[in-house]
């Protein structure tokens, strides 16, 4: 009596696709967007600083939101204009937090 293991290992690299294309693959796609969305915090709060430093005035509020979109825009970080206004209401919310303490 002869078995055809044939069948059953195209059925186990059916089942590994699957379950590649439906775990694994959303899995990392999730955490590299979050990675992205970190590092665009990261880089969002130091425009923030570096344009409350350059601009300390009040009243300057369009000129450092676009100094903090020009630094994006130099570096490739790419957000959408809503996802930046988030990002820069974060940074500023840290900011006067920490000179509050």
């Amino acid at each position: 009596m002869v078995i055809d293991v044939t069948q059953v290992i195209v059925a186990l690299i059916g089942l590994i696709g699957v379950l590649l294309s439906t775990v694994l693959i959303p899995y990392f796609r999730a955490k590299t967007t979050q990675e992205k969305w970190n590092n665009a915090l990261f880089w969002v709060k130091l425009a923030v600083q570096s344009a409350e430093q350059i601009y300390n005035q009040q009243g300057m509020g369009e000129a450092k939101k676009k100094y903090v979109e020009e630094f994006l825009a130099k570096y490739n970080i790419k957000l959408d204009p809503e996802q930046i206004d988030v990002a820069i209401e974060a940074a500023v919310n840290q900011l006067n937090e920490a000179a509050e303490k």
